[in-house]
């Protein structure tokens, strides 16, 4: 899809999808994913291959052996989480290398699992949850590359993302929802997944899902996740807010998010031990 033509005319670069990645995002599309074809993909380049297979041998998925390849990565933990590691090492490497980028990754990776977990449990795409979490902050890493020396300011200045919102349009004219979104939608994810990022910085100050999106289910669990994240006291007021907006039950949606709460802090308390 296109650069929208406003932004080209701001002069802010939206970078290009790398290959291996927009490869895989067809084959994850298929409905029955050809797991050797995946795996084939990601070794077809070897840094990329390489730094998967690194994150896989990490602590973050404690497994009992070391795996040696990335077809044994699949084998034991799935394609999904291997195409999870995948785009999240590729989103990454488009971007400089900073600390001040650093807090942004990493809750893009805690909140891309806990949106997949979330989704899986309320029967929504995992995958299209999953993508929405990873990416909901991306287009702050977009103006980082536009201005490395101005923006970390506004990081720092900013209490909130709302806060943010409103410094990044003072100062660019444009804010990173508007920009994750533009960014998903040129590299071709699902409208779903665009929506969500556009919309989440709204979505968590209002308790409102947006009218006019598809799947709003998504924007529903970005709201969730927001809240286990940010002030777990505050998950049972948000699911009632936003669970009857996206067709959820209430009762179920915090049963099932409470569940995959509890399940990530075992995970956790086992890394730990």
């Amino acid at each position: 899809m296109p650069i929208h033509p406003d932004l080209r005319s701001m002069e802010i670069d939206i970078p290009t999808q790398p290959g291996p990645l927009a490869e895989l995002s067809m084959l994850l599309t298929e409905e029955v994913v050809n797991l050797q074809a995946v795996g084939a993909l990601i070794e077809q380049d070897m840094a990329l291959a390489s730094a998967v297979i690194k994150v896989v041998n990490s602590s973050k998925f404690s497994l009992s052996g070391r795996v040696r390849s990335v077809h044994h990565a699949i084998t034991y933990l799935g394609v999904a989480e291997v195409a999870s590691a995948t785009f999240e090492i590729g989103l990454r490497a488009v971007f400089p290398s900073s600390p001040a980028l650093d807090p942004v990754w990493e809750r893009a990776a805690v909140r891309g699992a806990l949106m997949g977990r979330i989704g899986h449990a309320l029967r929504v795409d995992p995958w299209i949850a999953h993508s929405a979490g990873l990416f909901e902050e991306c287009g702050k890493a977009v103006l980082y590359r536009h201005a490395p020396t101005q923006y970390p300011l506004l990081l720092k200045e900013a209490a909130s993302d709302e806060a943010l919102v409103a410094l990044e349009m003072h100062a660019f004219g444009i804010s990173h929802d508007a920009l994750g979104a533009a960014l998903c939608e040129s590299w071709g994810l699902a409208a779903a997944v665009a929506h969500s990022v556009r919309h989440h910085v709204a979505t968590n100050a209002t308790r409102q899902l947006p009218m006019q999106v598809e799947r709003r289910s998504v924007c529903a669990i970005s709201a969730l996740a927001n809240a286990l994240m940010n002030d777990s006291e505050s998950l049972d007021a948000v699911a009632e807010a936003v669970a009857p907006q996206a067709n959820l039950d209430v009762a179920m949606t915090l049963r099932e998010v409470r569940r995959v709460q509890v399940r990530i802090e075992e995970a956790l308390a086992r890394r730990g031990g």
